[in-house]
């Protein structure tokens, strides 16, 4: 009877229709990206799917088997090229994540080398003299990828735990007859948990309907309900999988991230105030009408920002938030922070650079960006590309900008007005994060998205406004809110990325091909290590349309009049199951019920030949 209901609760699991729209193409058509990590088919020694055996021995006994960094690794050249720009995206979400790290091979005894073979599949922990991690069809997704990554670093799926029947069920009677192994467990003198707590939510995790028979039975089921729409999923590392990563390899703390606040201390992460301006920034609590965006929607009078009061005051008066001594190891960073303004049209926020002038003290000033006012006066994100080798603070500059008091406005005299009053006018601040990563190229903010959900039926689709990659070459976004694609956690919003004409085109190289495009749907955590972002990849290539057309040829030549942009929009190809809505709503990808689109569309030619000979070790 308890299968019985759960079958009734998961029955839609098999509705995948998927309604075409011309110029519209799904990148995997026969769903070859839907539960890759099953390997159905594959020839290789496999046990749990994608865990790989070496000959002659059982890779199981060799968990004491830890790397050292940063890992050698070697792309074959038999690896789609999207696969391989997708293998750097996961090393870097290694690095933000964690101290592990990777570097080109140069001959070491140990090594990891990515071939596309018949499936995605690893071994567990070193193997001490080289070792394959195959990404084959429908592998080249950054999940994938850090999921195999974390059996090369030693773990194994979740459900293999000591205590696992206490949180899941395993239906062995719904497996595929033969693929019962698949499912076993071990001891805890055989695996470690490192000391922490189930979690459905692992990247590590199976589906419900892993190696089912019957299309409409799982064969994993969970004991809390809730959690048959969580297991198995394709975001992004889970906050217990990232502990379990930095106990196993003793990490003090992730390589790429320089700086985090979310103001919620009082200390405001070491941050201080300038002596020399008009004002003060101003740590200030939530309230009705004036929220943080930290606990945005989940909280009500809690939660911290920084706040710059322009109500009042003469114009250009300003305040100076300056961050704490900052020591890079890469040559660029990136600053993301929320903001928002209220107060005068003139107001702005001024985000400065300080570095070492070459003499040990950090004094050396320049300006990098300015934000103005406008009339949207809810959070919004910003990302300031900084590049500094020397160590540096960087400072966020609220500005007041005219001389009139705004009417209405609530002055900040140091206590805070009453719940209900007129929100204050003023420059906030909150959610900083500086990473040395790359900015996003383009930043697509779509408002108002529980409504868009709500009232969007499979033919509506948003195009976005047209971007440029730092080529010159212009693109765009095509969102459809429901794509038409279901299963068993219910309806997904769908993403597609196409090539627009634009002012370069008379000196752009056509066609584009080896660009790789990232979408990513950013996952509003204001802690980034925390973030479960979903993203997918595709890369451009000499593809032919039915007319035999190239597809990736400058639309101006292929694609199709948009009067909204006067533009010409080529074909669109992406993915109807990018995203859930379970998980929009779930997690933060919401927050003020804005959805956020990162793009990039980057030149990744260098790595059509990466394969380079192993060296022979001596006998």
């Amino acid at each position: 009877m308890k299968l019985l209901l759960l079958l009734l609760g998961l029955a839609a699991a098999a509705s995948h229709a998927i309604p075409v729209f011309p110029d519209v193409h799904e990148v995997y058509a026969n769903g070859e990206d839907e539960n890759p990590l099953m390997n159905l088919g594959s020839d290789a020694n496999l046990i749990e799917g994608d865990i790989l055996l070496p000959e002659g021995r059982n890779a199981l006994i060799d968990k004491r088997y830890r790397w050292t960094f940063p890992i050698p690794y070697i792309l074959g050249d038999d690896l789609d090229l999207n696969a391989k720009g997708c293998v750097h995206q996961a090393f870097e979400m290694y690095r933000l994540k964690s101290c592990v790290d990777f570097k080109p091979y140069e001959g070491e005894k140990t090594f990891i080398k990515f071939e596309k073979r018949g499936g995605c599949f690893s071994s567990v922990g070193d193997q001490q003299n080289g070792q394959i991690l195959s990404l084959g069809v429908g592998c080249d997704h950054k999940a994938v990828i850090e999921h195999e990554l974390l059996h090369a670093l030693g773990f194994y799926h979740e459900q293999s735990r000591t205590d696992r029947d206490d949180y899941v069920d395993i239906w062995l009677d719904q497996v595929i007859p033969g693929m019962e192994h698949n499912f076993n467990k071990y001891e805890d003198d055989f695996i470690t948990d490192q000391n922490t707590a189930y979690d459905y939510e692992s990247i590590m995790h199976y589906r419900p309907f892993s190696f089912n028979k019957n299309e409409s039975a799982p064969t994993v089921t969970t004991k809390i309900s809730v959690f048959n729409n969580i297991i198995g999923q394709y975001l992004d590392f889970s906050r217990m999988d990232i502990l379990r990563l930095n106990r196993m390899y003793n990490c003090s703390g992730p390589l790429t991230l320089l700086d985090q606040c979310a103001f919620e201390s009082d200390s405001v992460c070491g941050m201080i105030q300038s002596t020399t301006d008009d004002g003060d920034w101003v740590h200030t609590k939530s309230r009705p009408g004036v929220e943080d965006h930290t606990l945005l929607g989940r909280c009500r009078d809690a939660g911290h920002f920084m706040h710059f009061d322009t109500s009042s005051g003469p114009p250009q008066a300003s305040a100076l938030l300056e961050s704490r001594t900052l020591y890079p190891r890469r040559k660029s960073q990136c600053l993301q922070f929320f903001y928002k303004m209220t107060g005068d049209p003139q107001d702005r926020l001024v985000v400065w650079l300080k570095v070492d002038d070459g003499t040990g003290s950090v004094r050396k000033m320049s300006k990098i960006h300015t934000f103005y006012a406008d009339s949207d006066h809810s959070w919004k994100i910003a990302h300031v590309p900084v590049a500094s080798t020397v160590k540096f603070r960087y400072s966020l500059q609220a500005v007041r900008g005219g001389a009139t008091p705004m009417a209405g406005a609530t002055p900040m005299a140091g206590a805070m007005p009453m719940a209900g009053a007129t929100p204050m006018a003023g420059v906030y601040v909150d959610d900083v994060t500086l990473t040395e990563t790359q900015c996003p190229g383009a930043v697509w903010r779509i408002q108002n998205f529980s409504r868009v959900m709500e009232t969007a039926d499979a033919n509506t689709y948003i195009n976005s406004p047209p971007f440029y990659s730092a080529e010159g070459y212009a693109f765009g976004v095509s969102l459809r809110p429901r794509s038409g694609y279901r299963d068993y956690t219910g309806d997904y919003a769908g993403l597609y990325f196409h090539l627009i004409s634009g002012e370069n085109d008379a000196v752009m190289d056509w066609p584009a091909v080896n660009r790789q495009a990232r979408l990513v749907v950013m996952d509003q955590d204001p802690d980034v290590t925390m973030r479960m972002s979903t993203a997918r990849s595709l890369t451009t290539d000499l593809t032919t349309m039915a007319d035999g057309r190239l597809l990736w040829d400058d639309p101006s030549k292929v694609g199709t009049l948009d009067p909204s942009c006067s533009c010409y929009r080529g074909a669109s190809w992406g993915w109807s199951n990018f995203v859930k809505h379970f998980d929009l709503r779930r997690r933060s990808y919401l927050k003020n019920d804005d959805l956020i689109v990162f793009v990039d569309f980057e030149d990744i030619t260098s790595l059509v030949k990466t394969e380079v000979p192993i060296q022979p070790r001596p006998v």
